[in-house]
């Protein structure tokens, strides 16, 4: 739009410019021809028709010379004042010669070379012409004047019609200007415009991911040029992405790797520890204690090593959901229940059957087990536990779980990071109970099933983290329901 409007004012601009210099040239040229006819063309009936004027000429014989001359004109247009020594007399008996300037009688008096004035009238412009009337003389170089002056005035009817002629067509002219300057601006734009509209289009391409995308190079202009650069950085990128997934991929293959590896020999300290924590209460207790500290701490290695299994499972895109229609307060139920928190949180459930949904139950035990378990951790009790479904507006049905405590809170610093992997919000604290990866992998869980979760602080004190889950439907695409 920018270049149709800049070439539409250029050429408005020059058709103005060129159409008033032309106009002004041939308005003058036009005026100039029909003046210099008319002076010449008075002249020679002047120079005819004065030497048979007998001097001094009285009024009659003034107003005989003046039709004369006007007569001189075919088409009658012209009018003529003849004067001698303040004795007046006109073609056309009774004219006013209104258009005879006191300006133009004073320069005839003064000059003995013909003068002229373009005088304007309220309907019409006219030429008036002056001039003295002088003798001839064969032995003096200055021709004595006569005293005899002749006025002539003209109407430029013609001349004006030739003016307006030539301004219709220049605005005739203006327009087929403008339209091929704008025709002009968009082919121009379109040459412009094409190559940064495909660079537009394979930024986005690269935005969404299509690395591969190249553009064509054509010409050697700057267009080009930035073509060849973005060509060259996208194929940077390019490399660098496949180099950042490479490292990424054998990241996970080797988190993946020794949390597999350490399953095993896990498995059996986990096998002797149990035996060790049996036969405790009969050692000394400095070895009673030695033996209950590696029992937790490979509790808590077990734990970490699941953990790391599960995430290694979410990045290779190798979780899946098994989903089954269930009785959501039911299943929250046996999730405090099999962790002995029946009687530490306050769980505030719907009646059995009053809110049914399709949820893979082990990964929705994971959801609450983590978050039960970082409020009793982290926060102070009262713990709460509700689940409601929410009537928001639209035909999909809601359930939400919220865990409440009563703690301290999440400092504002830390909110945004809560579910980012190993993030601890004392980093002077070295050891923690859990693995840094609990809601991180309650996140991941969330957003399997197509929902979301967030943390929060509470104005009367502590955190809350908000889990919702759309209700699914069933297989025959209702909704699940008791």
């Amino acid at each position: 739009m920018r270049l149709v409007v800049a070439f539409a004012l250029v050429a408005a601009v020059t058709a103005a410019t060129t159409g008033a210099l032309t106009f002004r040239e041939a308005r003058t040229g036009v005026l100039q021809q029909s003046q210099d006819a008319v002076i010449e063309l008075l002249r020679t009936q002047v120079t005819r028709l004065a030497p048979e004027l007998a001097f001094p000429p009285d009024r009659a014989e003034l107003g005989r010379f003046a039709a004369e001359v006007a007569g001189a004109e075919p088409s009658g247009a012209w009018r003529v004042l003849a004067a001698y020594r303040g004795q007046e007399a006109t073609s056309e008996p009774g004219d006013p010669f209104e258009e005879l300037t006191p300006a133009l009688r004073r320069a005839v008096d003064a000059k003995s070379a013909t003068v002229f004035q373009r005088v304007n009238r309220a309907d019409h412009t006219a030429l008036v012409v002056g001039m003295s009337v002088a003798f001839t003389s064969a032995t003096s170089p200055n021709w004595p004047l006569s005293g005899l002056q002749v006025f002539l005035t003209v109407p430029q009817t013609t001349e004006q019609a030739y003016v307006d002629a030539l301004v219709t067509a220049v605005q005739r002219a203006a327009v087929p200007a403008l339209v091929l300057a704008v025709l002009l601006a968009l082919l121009a734009a379109r040459g412009v415009l094409r190559p940064v509209r495909a660079l537009r289009h394979a930024t986005r391409s690269i935005a969404e991911g299509r690395l591969d995308t190249r553009l064509a190079v054509n010409g050697s202009d700057e267009l080009a040029e930035l073509s060849h650069t973005f060509n060259e950085t996208a194929a940077a990128l390019e490399e660098t992405v496949a180099e950042l997934r490479g490292m990424e991929a054998r990241a996970r293959r080797f988190a993946a790797d020794v949390s597999h590896e350490l399953r095993t020999p896990l498995a059996a300290m986990s096998a002797v520890t149990d035996v060790l924590d049996e036969d405790a209460a009969g050692l000394d207790p400095d070895t009673a204690t030695a033996v209950r500290l590696i029992s937790e701490e490979t509790v808590k290695l077990a734990r970490l090593v699941d953990d790391l299994m599960e995430i290694s499972r979410f990045d290779a895109g190798a979780a899946v959901l098994h989903l089954d229609e269930i009785d959501l307060a039911e299943s929250l139920r046996r999730t405090l229940a099999s962790r002995g928190w029946t009687d530490t949180v306050d769980a505030r459930l719907p009646q059995p059957d009053a809110l049914r949904g399709r949820v893979d139950p082990r990964r929705l035990d994971v959801v609450v087990a983590n978050l039960v378990g970082n409020a009793l951790r982290h926060g102070a009790r009262p713990v709460r536990l509700r689940l409601y479904e929410d009537d928001r507006p639209g035909a999909e049905r809601w359930a939400v779980i919220e865990v409440l405590d009563a703690g301290p809170g999440i400092p504002d610093s830390v909110l945004p990071h809560v579910f980012e992997r190993f993030y601890k919000s004392d980093a002077a604290r070295s050891r923690t109970e859990g693995s840094g990866l609990g809601l991180a992998i309650t996140e991941e869980n969330v957003r399997m099933h197509g929902g979301a979760v967030r943390a929060a602080n509470r104005p009367e004190g502590g955190a809350v983290f908000t889990v919702e889950l759309p209700l699914r439907r069933d297989e025959s695409g209702q909704e699940a329901r008791p």
